[in-house]
């Protein structure tokens, strides 16, 4: 099960109602000053740090599955322990569960927390999160992939560092579909009627749709948004889509039921492990990159553990670690030389792989998309769920 397999809906109700809940006249009513974020630091006294993170989503021990090696190396490295938890299930759940907290200047029990870019541009524009200190990352400064560094939300990436990333492309059956998909238009190929599946979250579908299009997803409008929507309503009129889906895709997938679909780089990693057939293309007009990130809430009690344990992250040798895990796109390119020494066959056969280290060829077709403001949700949102059914 990947990560991104898991944002879906509560995602498109929820994103409304938070949305809608937390702005007035364009101005978040839950907003939190610079002033007002940063809590008493209790890092020199306290050697601790709460990390919530999403389930799978580290290394584990093969022979004690509580034990995770890169955690353990940093708890012996530096004295700070670590409580590790895996909570975030779903973006828009977790935001429910610690917005009464960060909107009434409460502190939520937790020094760092992995969300996705989407819902941490909503936590920057609300001020909940706050600004690392650079001078104490060293490695991040470093290391971190230049593709990553200045997202639209978070310029300079002051309040956010990517965990891990990953790409949002097409995924098909080679050997049954009987040709290559270049693509996103070759998704509306005639002999793919009824045997193709987009994902049904909206901030985790329209980037790639709009790319198909021929838009510059980095500084798209709501026109071409509602030009993408108008082609894709054609085609859910026409059945040529089969349905919209969360992570259930890969099972469709891998039984031959869907031919080609949207899918994650991460996923199809883990299906090509079992099925060979199964191959993932960039299309030719673009995929979308994305990134989960790390991210301090408001008056943590261990703010400078909490950088520490982030640019612990960073270190090559351990994000290659890391990665040699999770298998989505690794955010510190100089880790592939670690994995690519490795003496392990399997291991070293990682640093090869474009999925967690793109080329340069492939990453010249990836783009982060802009967001989606708080005054556009809404009104995308509805026009969204109308089409996907939700």
């Amino acid at each position: 099960m990947s990560r991104r397999s898991l944002l879906r809906a509560l995602g498109a109700g929820a994103a409304l109602a938070g949305g809608a809940a937390l702005t007035g006249c364009g101005v978040p009513a839950a907003y939190v000053q610079p002033g007002d974020r940063a809590g008493r630091d209790r890092s020199a006294q306290d050697r601790k740090v709460h990390f919530a993170n999403w389930p799978l989503y580290i290394d584990t021990d093969e022979k004690n599955e509580s034990r995770r090696p890169t955690l353990a190396a940093f708890t012996e490295r530096t004295g700070i322990k670590v409580r590790y938890t895996e909570e975030i299930n779903d973006n828009d759940e977790f935001f429910g569960k610690v917005s009464p907290a960060l909107m009434n200047h409460q502190e939520t029990g937790r020094d760092l927390i992995v969300i996705s870019d989407w819902m941490a541009a909503r936590f920057v524009r609300l001020g909940w999160v706050q600004e690392m200190d650079r001078a104490r990352q060293p490695n991040v400064t470093r290391y971190l992939d230049p593709q990553l560094r200045s997202p639209a939300f978070d310029e300079g990436r002051l309040h956010s560092v990517p965990w891990q990333s990953g790409i949002t492309g097409i995924a098909y059956n080679r050997k049954k579909l009987g040709r290559e998909l270049r693509s996103t238009a070759d998704l509306w190929a005639d002999d793919l009627r009824g045997r193709v599946t987009l994902l049904s979250g909206l901030d985790e579908s329209f980037a790639l749709l709009m790319q198909g299009e021929g838009v510059d997803v980095t500084r798209w409008t709501e026109d071409d948004f509602h030009d993408m929507c108008d082609r894709v309503e054609r085609m859910v009129k026409r059945r040529h889509i089969r349905r919209f889906t969360g992570n259930d895709y890969i099972k469709d997938l891998d039984s031959g039921d869907v031919l080609a679909c949207q899918a994650y780089s991460g996923d199809v990693i883990q299906l090509q492990a079992d099925n060979p057939d199964i191959a993932f293309v960039v299309p030719e007009e673009g995929g979308e990159l994305w990134a989960e990130s790390l991210m301090i809430p408001n008056l943590a009690h261990h703010k400078r553990n909490a950088e520490a344990l982030i640019d612990h992250y960073y270190q090559p040798e351990v994000a290659a670690e890391l990665a040699s895990w999770v298998n989505y796109v690794c955010p510190v390119p100089a880790a592939r030389d670690v994995l690519a020494s490795a003496k392990d066959e399997e291991t070293a056969a990682l640093a090869e792989d474009p999925l967690i280290f793109p080329d340069d060829e492939m990453r010249r077709r990836l783009a982060i998309a802009r967001d989606i403001t708080s005054a556009e949700r809404i009104r995308l949102a509805q026009r969204w769920n109308t089409i996907a059914g939700l």
